[in-house]
């Protein structure tokens, strides 16, 4: 496993485990996942070195963080958590309210990383930064992050708080890359960090699907990105993954993820539906991809990127 190598009070892993399915009953996971299979992912992620879990509070409405925290409970303060609150009305009281909640369900006195999960276009970041620097002020939170959130509003948060947002977590992935622009650049320059969320489509750059072969789960069906037309134009893409991928005995989704961490100051959160899964993403990390594989990649994906 690869960490980041920014100087922060835990390794943070450069593969980490995303916890949206973990309560969420529509990705198609039930009671049994929740109650057994999350218990044994979490347990086989922190083996294998991943030490950042995401959450929310908002993921499956509070069962998220509930169940992270309970396969959680033992392992001392090796993980570095980060969760999020859902900004309907995030004042500053509010903020400190509801970041103590989510610290209760995980059943932790401290959050490593307490972040917006997405702008409000009412409130203020003010009053919302205010909210979380009185949370670190009190030792509840550690680092402060946003998501979702443009250059100019991030840099703006750091201004209202007085101090480092340390991260923006924002959709990255092959054929996704708007991070690049001025959000990634940023984070290198003055050592913040990218959490790329979605770092394989929703399973679109896993190499399971195609035109003929479409995702059953509602979540992913609804997406234009699994649609008929848009699976056949990403022909030439799942083609350059599966080749990188047998050049490195890998998978084509070990190549995409390897793809999205290249950059020193990205980190991925994918998903895992089981034990085997977890264990291919971690794997990816320590995969390295040659530059010509990067360009290949990059360039086999244009004719998808710019559809969708």
């Amino acid at each position: 496993m690869r960490y980041l190598s920014l100087d922060l009070p835990k390794p943070v892993s450069k593969i980490g485990l995303g916890t949206w399915q973990f309560g969420s009953r529509e990705w198609g996971y039930g009671d049994r996942y929740a109650k057994v299979e999350a218990a044994r992912i979490v347990e086989r992620a922190l083996e294998l070195g991943i030490t950042l879990f995401d959450t929310a509070e908002i993921y499956g409405l509070g069962r998220s963080e509930r169940i992270l925290g309970r396969a959680l409970q033992g392992h001392g303060d090796v993980p570095f958590v980060a969760t999020k609150i859902f900004p309907v009305l995030p004042l500053a009281p509010v903020v400190e309210q509801r970041g103590v909640a989510s610290a209760q369900r995980l059943g932790l006195r401290h959050l490593d990383l307490y972040q917006v999960h997405q702008p409000n276009p009412v409130v203020r970041d003010g009053t919302t930064m205010r909210g979380m620097r009185a949370l670190q002020e009190v030792g509840l939170v550690g680092a402060i992050g946003v998501s979702n959130y443009s250059l100019e509003r991030w840099r703006r948060c750091e201004v209202a708080l007085g101090g480092p947002v340390l991260s923006n977590q924002v959709r990255y992935n092959l054929v996704d890359r708007r991070a690049e622009r001025d959000v990634i650049p940023y984070a290198e320059a003055q050592g913040r960090v990218v959490i790329a969320y979605s770092p394989l489509a929703q399973g679109f750059l896993s190499g399971r699907y195609d035109a003929s072969t479409r995702p059953a789960d509602f979540v992913r069906r609804r997406s234009k990105l699994f649609r008929p037309d848009t699976l056949k134009r990403a022909t030439a893409l799942f083609g350059a993954l599966r080749g990188v991928a047998d050049a490195h005995g890998a998978t084509p989704a070990q190549v995409a993820l390897a793809w999205a961490i290249r950059r020193p100051n990205v980190v991925a959160i994918p998903g895992a539906s089981s034990v085997e899964q977890v264990e291919s993403n971690a794997a990816a990390a320590d995969l390295d991809l040659h530059d010509d594989e990067i360009r290949a990649l990059s360039d086999a994906a244009t004719n998808v990127t710019s559809t969708v």
